[in-house]
């Protein structure tokens, strides 16, 4: 048995949880959630973009061969008692509302923001976030850096940001730990992370402990911050260090990187987390930017 951690936050290292057929592949996996009936869900580049896995990473089923190229960040919003996926596309330059069977209900690309754009294809989004009263957010990481806010229906609302303000803004989450919610910016490129009120007006900026933070989720008062230089981050409620998980030091300088032999990949170490989601039972799963994925289950201890 590998073991990361310590304390309380001690976790089992499960490799390769994710079990595939062999009419099946997963490549570059890039956003994963839980839906209520526990379902795993992996947002992946390949024919099975959308990919269903049980509670013991059995494969269940695909949808979405239409994002094979571009997948990226996945959000699962419960609106009105009905889930629905928010997926990012950095190929097709645009984001999507779907629900969990395939049915894409609406696709925004880039806004009609006067400065911002030459082209939509310099538009190329990373991630969504749905806040508790329905406001979504669109991250624009691999393009200009602005980050978008739409209503719920994809009516376009704002745009805050931009490239003299984020520094790829990989990731966004909606921090509902104190009582009033804040937007979290995985401000990558600038390795820290923005704190921002829902109307994208500055509060705080967090440094401590920050390499390339990715996205983010929050479990009870704790945000788990897949880094994609080899390690997740665990932060407090005051964003103060838990843990660094299956911390691989110079990773990112292997030959290759991060696409290396599998003869190199460890247990217990990481590659290059890109998005990690937490189950009920307080267990971490994170998916790496690997050419032909990585899905690895923490189990805690």
């Amino acid at each position: 048995m590998t073991l990361v951690g310590s304390g309380s936050h001690t976790y089992e290292w499960i490799d390769n949880w994710a079990k595939v057929t062999d009419s099946v592949s997963l490549g570059y996996t890039h956003g994963i959630v839980i839906d209520a009936g526990g379902r795993t869900i992996v947002h992946n580049q390949s024919k099975d973009a959308v990919a269903f896995f049980d509670r013991d990473g059995q494969f269940l089923s695909s949808w979405g061969e239409e994002f094979a190229a571009g997948a990226h960040g996945l959000y699962l919003s419960v609106e009105d008692g009905i889930e629905y996926l928010y997926l990012a596309d950095n190929a097709r330059h645009a984001i999507y509302k779907a629900t969990l069977d395939g049915e894409i209900l609406w696709e925004r690309g880039a806004p009609d923001l006067p400065g911002a754009y030459g082209a939509p294809d310099q538009y190329t989004p990373t991630d969504v976030a749905v806040s508790p009263d329905g406001r979504v957010y669109a991250t624009d990481g691999y393009g200009k850096g602005w980050v978008h806010e739409y209503t719920t229906s994809g009516d376009y609302v704002r745009s805050f940001g931009g490239p003299n303000v984020f520094n790829c803004p990989h990731g966004v989450w909606i921090d509902t730990r104190a009582s009033e919610p804040v937007l979290l910016i995985a401000d990558r490129g600038h390795h820290q992370i923005q704190v921002l009120d829902l109307d994208g007006k500055p509060i705080s900026i967090v440094t401590d402990e920050q390499n390339m933070p990715c996205c983010f989720f929050q479990h009870g008062d704790e945000i788990v911050i897949p880094d994609l230089f080899g390690r997740v981050t665990i932060l407090a409620g005051d964003n103060k260090l838990i843990a660094h998980l299956g911390e691989n030091p110079g990773v990112n300088e292997w030959p290759g990187y991060p696409n290396i032999p599998h003869d190199k990949r460890e247990p217990g170490k990481f590659i290059s987390p890109h998005a990690v989601t937490v189950d009920d039972n307080g267990d971490i799963y994170v998916v790496e930017w690997v050419s032909d994925g990585r899905v690895t289950k923490l189990r805690k201890v």
